[in-house]
C-alpha cells in the first residue's frame, strides 16, 4: 500500500506542500534566475544568538489557533514579502530556506511527540532541548509546555526568529496564562548555518570538550533534538548529521525527526537521512508514525538513539 501512495503522490503533488491553512498559494520549489548561468553560493550568514526581545516591529504577524487532535497551539503568519521582498511561493538556497511556512512534518511531529508522552515513551521534564530548522518552532513549543528545562530554537534566518519564532513562542505562552519571562524553561534563539551553528549553540561540544562527548564522559549536548522537513537536500544531509553529533548528548539524547519519504526533484527524504545514519554506525532508527493520508506524499516520524 506504501508504494501505491508513493506512486500517486509522484503523479498528482508538488514536491512540497505547506500546511493548508496556512498559505492559500501552492508552494513551488523554484529557484530564482534559475535558467541562467550558475552563480557561486552567496556566503554563509554570521550565526548570530537573537535576543528574545528582538522581535521585527516593521513586519505585520497574525497569530491563528493550530488544533491537532484536541490539542491546540497558537502560530502566526507572516508574508514572505514583507520579510524578504520574496514572493510566497520561493525558497532561495543560501537566502530563503522556507522557515516561514508551516510544513507538515511540523505537525507530524508534535502529534507524535504528544502520543510518545502520553505513552511514557518520552518526557520533556527537565530535559534540554533544541530544535533544529525551527521556523515556527512548535515542536519546540511544546518541550517548553511539557516542562523542558532549557529549549533552543535553531533556524538559518534571523529573520525567521524575529518575524515568526518569538512571536509564536510568546503567544503560546501568553494563552497559557505564563509569563515567558518568568518561567522556568530557559528559552533562547540562534540563527545561522548547521555548519557553524554549533560553535555558538550553549550544550554543543566545542574542540576540548569533543572527545569526551564522543565517549558519553561529558555532561554536555542535547538531551532531546526535534526537526521537521530539514532533509530535502540531499547535499545538506552530512553536515546536518554532523550537527546533530555536535549537539547530542551520549549516551542517552535522542533525536526525533519528521520528514516525507522522499521530496520528488531534489533526491532527499527520510530514507536517504537513514541511510547516513546507518552508514556512520553509532545509532538506531525506529519508525514512530507514519502518514499516508493521500493530502501528500507520504510522511514519517522517525527516533534515533545510541546503539
Amino acid at each position: 500500500m506504501a508504494e501505491k501512495s508513493e506512486k500517486a503522490a509522484f503523479e498528482t503533488f508538488q514536491l512540497f506542500s505547506s500546511s493548508s491553512s496556512d498559505d492559500n498559494s501552492q508552494f513551488r520549489f523554484g529557484f530564482l534566475d534559475s535558467s541562467q548561468t550558475s552563480l557561486p553560493p552567496p556566503p554563509l550568514p554570521t550565526c548570530v544568538e537573537v535576543p528574545l526581545t528582538e522581535v521585527s516591529s516593521s513586519v505585520r504577524y497574525t497569530v491563528e489557533p493550530v488544533n491537532l487532535n484536541g490539542f491546540t497551539l497558537l502560530k502566526g503568519r507572516v508574508n514572505t514579502q514583507e520579510v524578504f521582498a520574496l514572493s510566497n511561493s520561493d525558497l532561495v538556497p543560501g537566502k530563503y530556506e522556507g522557515g516561514l511556512k508551516l510544513w507538515e512534518g511540523s505537525l507530524d511531529l508534535v502529534k507524535a511527540l504528544r502520543s510518545e508522552v502520553q505513552n511514557g515513551l518520552l518526557s520533556f521534564q527537565g530535559k534540554r532541548v533544541l530544535e533544529i530548522g525551527c521556523g515556527h518552532g512548535l515542536p519546540g513549543i511544546l518541550a517548553c509546555l511539557e516542562g523542558a528545562a532549557v529549549v533552543h530554537f535553531q533556524d538559518f534566518n534571523a529573520e525567521v526568529l524575529q518575524c515568526l519564532t518569538i512571536p509564536n513562542v510568546t503567544a503560546n505562552f501568553s494563552d497559557k496564562s505564563s509569563d515567558l519571562a518568568t518561567n522556568a524553561t530557559e528559552v533562547r534563539f540562534f540563527a545561522g548555518d548547521w555548519s557553524e551553528i554549533h560553535q555558538l549553540l550553549p550544550h554543543a561540544c566545542d574542540n576540548e570538550k569533543e572527545e569526551a562527548c564522543m565517549t558519553g564522559q561529558s555532561t554536555a549536548g542535547y538531551d532531546i533534538i526535534l526537526m521537521a522537513e530539514t532533509v530535502y537536500s540531499i547535499s545538506s544531509l552530512p553536515t546536518l548529521y554532523e550537527l546533530i553529533k555536535k549537539t547530542i548528548c551520549r549516551p542517552h539524547g535522542v533525536v526525533y525527526m519528521a520528514a516525507k519519504k522522499y521530496y520528488f526533484g531534489v533526491g532527499g527524504g527520510s530514507r536517504h537521512f537513514l541511510s547516513v545514519v546507518a552508514k556512520d554506525g553509532i545509532m538506531v532508527s525506529s519508525l514512530v508514525a507514519e502518514v499516508t493520508d493521500g493530502s501528500s506524499n507520504v510522511r514519517e516520524v522517525w527516533k534515533f538513539s545510541f546503539k
